[in-house]
């Protein structure tokens, strides 16, 4: 049995409330709250009747959600810019960054838009977290290395995450210090953990019982 590989970064950022609601566009708020559920169904691990569907059912139906999602943040970007948390709040700009990581057929759109929200960030008006996730989709999306590390695969012998194609790992860590991320150790480590989790059955039936996990550097 072929081990499913999640193209999830849900866990890249977390959601938080904005505490200004009476200045927010509400309307838009809960839009992209909407499509947000739609773009997790489509990318997330296989649930309910979703989980019955042939591969290629499946990727059908995610591409069909992408697309769709991917026509309704054009629309937003082309109104209000890169929306940040005056606009929609933090758990709107975050449910926006997240639908733009899934635009991986539009890269200029995502282009577009990483060049918008680093102006947003430097205003305190974004996650720069989610700009380190977006930089380096769109590096690797242009067949770039990665600058800070966020986007991985899995050597499915050890049920060990290890960083796709990456520029000047040995200065990786400083350039996540910068920017709010943890240790490239930790994170890699937390998505081994997540990936056997996600995987166990497959896993144990192989005879892996936990992931490889690397060793923190000394400080």
């Amino acid at each position: 049995m072929k081990i499913k590989y999640l193209l999830l970064f849900l866990f890249s950022a977390p959601l938080f409330a904005y505490t200004q609601d009476n200045k927010l566009n509400q309307p838009l708020v809960d839009s992209l709250a909407k499509w947000v559920i739609l773009d997790q169904t489509a990318a997330g691990p296989p649930k309910g009747r979703f989980k019955e569907m042939a591969r290629e059912d499946k990727q059908r139906y995610s591409d069909s959600i992408f697309i769709t999602n991917e026509r309704r943040l054009i629309a937003v970007f082309n109104k209000y810019g890169y929306p940040g948390y005056d606009l929609v709040g933090k758990t709107g700009s975050n449910n926006f960054w997240l639908m733009v990581q899934h635009c991986d057929k539009n890269v200029s759109f995502q282009q577009t838009v990483l060049k918008k929200m680093k102006a947003e960030v430097a205003k305190r008006n974004a996650d720069p977290k989610n700009f380190a996730y977006l930089t380096d989709r769109v590096l690797l999306n242009t067949s770039q290395k990665q600058f800070y590390g966020t986007q991985v695969t899995y050597n499915t012998d050890s049920c060990q995450a290890i960083p796709k194609p990456l520029k000047d790992s040995i200065s990786v860590n400083k350039r996540r210090t910068e920017i709010g991320l943890e240790t490239i150790e930790n994170y890699l480590n937390l998505m081994s953990q997540w990936h056997f989790d996600m995987n166990k059955e497959v896993y144990e039936r192989k005879g892996i019982h936990q992931p490889k996990l690397l060793t923190e550097p000394k400080q």
